[in-house]
């Protein structure tokens, strides 16, 4: 005679079948941290010699393994108007068993529109993302984004953390200064130029700003953390994180990259 309780039968039937929510996200994070890549200026007389502005992650031609791209935010590359010429735009990338190496960056676009900048490195190629169209993703989605938090307060070690897509929302990013609101710039104010954003609440600090937003499954990119919703300034993130984020969506990405002839996306 069977004497086992049916309700706790299912019970545990129930339990056995529950798996972890993304029990791949540390290999998946082993898997795409060689491709992260510090954005900053160097310049030899200056003290600290390197200055970091932020996060951007390499991406390769043709979905090959390595590449020598890096795609980052607009707005941590350094204001023109305000650009020492006699420093050097450099990322910093992880070269294997060799740590951090330095190399110096051409600028080959910048979409000023959805704040992304497009990068190609000297020297040899690195291990990149895999860029995925955003078109499905959808509110409630979870995600993962990666990064160098408070400008590199933390150390130059990529930080990861856990988001979910809280809403998709219109948005048009804000001209950085009055001097550039041109007659494109007025169209944007006024919803031509307005584009779906990704609202995360996961909480970004100040050198996230370029960093990949990831399927944590995978690895492939969605999007880019962007701006960051702060209570007052920046010094005060530190104490009073508003958990709320933004990340342009990765189809702007593919498009940015598609402009250019050997890194259009199959």
């Amino acid at each position: 005679m069977n004497n086992a309780c049916p309700m706790a039968t299912l019970t545990l039937a129930a339990a056995l079948s529950v798996t972890p929510v993304h029990a791949g996200l540390p290999s998946t994070i082993a898997q795409v941290k060689p491709a992260i890549a510090i954005v900053g200026t160097y310049k030899a007389t200056n003290s600290p010699r390197f200055t970091l502005r932020g996060t951007g992650f390499v991406v390769a031609k043709d979905q090959e393994d390595k590449g020598n791209f890096v795609v980052t935010n607009a707005h941590v590359l350094p204001p023109s108007e305000t650009a020492d010429p006699n420093a050097d735009l450099v990322v910093q990338l992880r070269a294997g068993s060799l740590g951090l190496q330095m190399r110096t960056v051409k600028v080959l676009e910048v979409d000023a529109l959805h704040d992304l900048a497009l990068l190609r490195f000297e020297g040899p190629p690195v291990a990149s993302f895999k860029v995925r169209d955003s078109g499905n993703v959808q509110e409630g989605q979870s995600m993962a984004f990666m990064g160098f938090p408070i400008g590199g307060a933390l150390g130059f070690s990529p930080v990861t953390h856990r988001a979910t897509v809280s809403s998709i929302t219109t948005a048009a990013l804000p001209t950085p200064t009055a001097k550039q609101l041109n007659a494109k710039a007025i169209r944007n104010l006024r919803g031509e130029g307005t584009f779906n954003i990704f609202q995360l609440d996961g909480t970004a600090y100040p050198g996230n700003s370029g960093g990949p937003l990831f399927d944590p499954d995978n690895g492939d990119v969605l999007g880019v953390v962007n701006m960051v919703l702060l209570k007052g300034s920046h010094e005060s993130a530190l104490t009073q994180p508003s958990g709320i984020s933004y990340a342009i969506p990765s189809r702007f990405v593919l498009d940015l990259l598609n402009r250019h002839q050997g890194l259009a996306q199959p």
